[in-house]
């Protein structure tokens, strides 16, 4: 049976019990913003079963198109290298609105398959949820299932449709496909090979979770099932792998056709079948290449098909040609794809032929270099002549060049590219605020995500705040493109650098900024005479872009460690991340111990080591939130957001507009360079990565064996040695004190006569040059002792540094405070103190004030 036959036969057979037809619904989601595109057959009934929508039937059934390449539901990366992955892919299902519930949909289930379908009974398992005992009894005592094909699983077979809202109980088929494939039943310990294959899921809503988890009976329990065609086409054409169905069969061999590749198992040739499928079907719901939300989610397929085909050979613009088979085999359940398809072969042209500019200059280049190759490695010169003359991207070049068995020169080609920077330096730069006052129309559309050049039309020149027509040799201006691959600062990821060109002119771009909804590129003409309307060639400076790409990506890393070493309360407050190095403002408590900072170095390096994939998605806000993405200190977003993740386990995930390293490896290594605080309650880290970390553990290396040649020591006795030294020199000062202590001690009874008698007290005021605090406290507690009714103030110099104490007996506090004494002088020596009234102590930083203040004490005595 073919799969456009069993499609009818399931909404035949659903009609026949008074079931609604319901034709498939858009891929994009016309109710539910929590979603990029449409996953499953029950999101367009979504408002139905939660009550806000009603309909003239209470059951229904459908077709329906789904995607599931990008948001929490993206299979992307798995097409065509596993047996039943897809980009699209149809859903049958059945549903029920308060209408029947779990014996009916059980029944019809039941039915379908094996009167419907005549599949053996033997060859099918019915799963349930552990707790649902209505509805094993259901398969057990009413349908006749044997138990020894039936299971009950736990969290598997429970589905809800948020953390709260409608949810239930569920039970899956699954098809045998025999003991000759590897793999046990549901449930038990190699229930994930391919024996048993899920072909049927239904859904029984009977509860509504509470926000306090609580689950109340629903009034109308409903029922939400789905299919996958190509997987029950699978079973009923007796083969295993979805791609050898009858409808992929026709894509793969029309496609083979086209490629000139007619192995049709050849893996390149699924993911182009399967593209063509999604790519179209979105084109045919209106959506259109981009660089943003579900536009990019396409433009991204496109172009992963493109590769794919320019690996088995295709020179030639090719993709679009599939349509046309596959208008042939779905256009008839799909009337508006038939419809459709001269514009989907328009616009899939029109991105290929973009896409190809690039593949085909580079491939030329690079097939006449590697003619002459020797050895296995391509030289860095031409690495960086494909990507500054050809715009080819290095990685790019790279994928080719393994695929070939070959490596690239990376060390060579960064060499010239640093090179080309320091060039870039030199010719100067300046910084003026363009981003205020320009009235400018329209916006630009950013392509970095996906490429570092491309053609623009120029829609508009500046030079200062004033439009001009062209800008010439020697002018300072900025340019305004339609599209652009250069970065405009944001999120505390610095604008791009680089060059916009035409045949005969060159324009440096310094620095790239957001105005509205444009982008400015700023920068100097170099030579020639740039005009507004032309059209021109942008090249972003990759090496710049991939620097600052590290330390961006090694931002979010870090962000990640300090919540988890320092706590949830860490928030950033603030970022800058450029090619040079990363700074990430934060909010904490306290100064960072030494060995936070440590643990914190040690995640990030271990999450950098792991080398996982940096993904991306793009979805709506409260499906970010919903996958535990946090917002960027100072951003704004709009109905969709890019959701970055990265490291193991989801180790950072957070919401970032900036461009990032493809994988956490590529960032080499993270070295954390300081931790300081700069506000109340707001530290700041600085750090490098990649190659600038590596040169500030050469400098540390450096430091440590010069250090280590001073002491006359070894690296690795570098610390023994200090702790020598350092006891030494604590000795000394604790010899040394002693010696002051007596001398003091010595001078004491001398300085006796030397006091005056005020009010009644005997009031001595002295300066001693070199004492310490501790010095002056025991000598001033020997002089009360000895004056008797007195009151004593003694003043230390130490280089730039003055030390006060005061000391009253007790027969002398109601007439003189230590504390008032210590701080009339400290107030005229730019310091302050205070204490007991019998014991106080203070500072000042005026040594020259000094005299002065010592000797105002006795007339201040008096006057009190």
């Amino acid at each position: 049976m073919k799969s456009a036959e069993i499609r009818q036969a399931f909404l035949d057979f659903f009609k026949s019990q008074g079931h609604q037809v319901v034709p498939s619904s858009s891929l994009v989601p016309g109710n539910d913003p929590t979603l990029l595109f449409t996953n499953a057959g029950m999101v367009q009934f979504k408002d139905v079963f939660l009550g806000d929508d009603k309909r003239n039937y209470t059951r229904a059934t459908s077709s329906q198109r789904c995607v599931r390449a990008g948001g929490k539901h993206n299979d992307l990366e798995n097409v065509g290298y596993t047996a039943r992955h897809h980009t699209f892919f149809e859903m049958l299902g059945n549903f029920s609105f308060g209408d029947y519930f779990k014996r009916d949909a059980i029944k019809f289930a039941w039915k379908f398959l094996t009167e419907v379908m005549q599949l053996p009974e033997e060859r099918l398992w019915v799963t349930v949820h552990i707790s649902d005992d209505e509805a094993a009894d259901i398969w057990i005592k009413e349908m006749g299932v044997s138990p020894e094909r039936f299971s009950r699983l736990d969290e598997d077979n429970f589905w809800q449709m948020g953390d709260t809202g409608p949810c239930g109980p569920s039970s899956e088929i699954f098809y045998d496909h025999g003991a000759d494939v590897p793999g046990g039943p549901p449930g038990s310990e190699n229930d994930d090979l391919d024996r048993y294959i899920e072909i049927w899921n239904l859904v029984f809503m009977q509860f509504e979770r509470q926000a306090s988890g609580e689950l109340i009976p629903l009034p109308k329990p409903s029922v939400d099932t789905g299919m996958g065609l190509e997987r029950i086409a699978a079973v009923l054409q007796g083969v295993h792998s979805n791609y050898e169905i009858d409808l992929f069969q026709a894509l793969l061999k029309s496609a083979a056709g086209i490629v000139g590749c007619h192995d049709l198992e050849e893996k390149s040739l699924r993911v182009i079948a399967d593209h063509i499928r999604s790519c179209s079907f979105l084109i045919c719901d209106d959506v259109l290449p981009s660089n943003e939300g579900r536009g990019y989610v396409l433009r991204r397929i496109i172009r992963r098909a493109v590769r794919h085909g320019n690996k088995l050979g295709q020179k030639d613009v090719f993709f679009y040609k599939l349509v046309g088979a596959l208008v042939e085999q779905m256009g008839e359940a799909y009337p508006e794809l038939r419809a459709s398809q001269a514009q989907i072969e328009k616009v899939l042209k029109a991105e290929e032929e973009q896409f190809a500019k690039t593949l085909d200059k580079g491939m030329l280049v690079l097939d006449a270099k590697l003619k002459g190759l020797e050895g296995k490695v391509i030289a860095g010169d031409v690495v960086f002549t494909l990507y500054d003359t050809y715009g080819f991207p290095v990685d790019l070049t790279n994928d080719i060049a393994r695929e070939r068995g070959l490596e690239l020169d990376m060390d060579g080609y960064q060499k010239l590219m640093q090179e080309q920077k320091q060039k870039s330096k030199e010719a100067g730069a300046f910084k003026v605020d363009y981003t205020a006052n320009l009235a400018i129309e329209g916006q630009t559309e950013f392509s970095g995500y996906s490429e570092l050049d491309s053609k623009a039309d120029i829609t508009g020149l500046f030079k200062g705040s004033d439009a001009v027509e062209l800008i010439e040799a020697g002018d300072d201006a900025v340019i305004v493109l339609q599209q652009t691959p250069f970065y405009a600062e944001s999120g505390g990821q610095v604008g791009d650098a680089g060059f916009i060109s035409t045949g005969s002119a060159r324009f440096e771009v310094l620095d790239c900024q957001k105005s509205g909804n444009n982008h400015l590129h700023i920068g100097r003409v170099v030579e020639g005479v740039i005009k507004l309307g032309e059209q021109v060639q942008t090249q972003v400076d990759a090496s710049v872009r991939y620097s600052t790409e590290r330390n961006h990506s090694a931002t979010h890393l870090l962000h990640a460690a300090l919540r988890k070493v320092l706590g949830e309360h860490v928030s950033q407050k603030g970022s800058l991340n450029n090619s040079e190095r990363l700074r990430f403002d934060f909010s904490h408590f306290e100064a960072v111990k030494p060995e936070e900072l440590v643990l914190i170095s040690d995640m990030v390096n271990a999450q950098i080591r792991a080398n996982t994939p940096v993904e991306t998605s793009v979805c709506d806000m409260d499906e970010a939130k919903a996958k535990g993405a946090m917002a960027l200190f100072g951003e704004k977003y709009g109905d969709e957001v890019r959701v970055l993740s990265m490291g193991e386990e989801a180790f950072s995930v957070e919401l970032c507009g900036g461009t990032h390293v493809d994988r956490t490896g590529d960032i080499g290594y993270f070295h954390l360079v300081s931790e300081s605080g700069i506000a109340s309650g707001v530290r700041r880290i600085e750090a490098v990565t990649g190659e600038q970390a590596l040169n500030e553990v050469k400098k540390l290396q450096a430091t440590t064996s010069l250090v280590a040649a001073k002491l006359k020591a070894s690296n690795d006795k570098i610390v023994e040695k200090l702790d020598v030294l350092l006891a030494q020199n604590k000795a000394s000062e604790k010899e040394l004190a002693a010696l002051k202590a007596k001398l003091a001690s010595a001078s004491a009874d001398q300085w006796l006569a030397e006091a005056i008698e005020v009010k009644g007290v005997k009031l001595l005021v002295k300066t001693l040059e070199g004492a310490d605090n501790k010095s002056l406290r025991e000598t001033v507690d020997k002089l009360k002792d000895k004056l008797g009714c007195a009151a004593v103030l003694l003043a230390g110099v130490n280089g730039d540094k003055i030390a006060l104490v005061a000391g009253v007996s007790k027969d002398a506090t109601d007439r003189i405070k230590a504390g008032d004494l210590v701080k009339q002088v400290a107030a005229q020596v730019g310091g302050k103190g205070g204490g007991r009234p019998d014991m106080a102590q203070g500072g000042g930083t005026d040594v020259q004030a000094l005299p002065a203040a010592m000797a105002s004490v006795a007339k201040w005595f008096e006057a009190l």
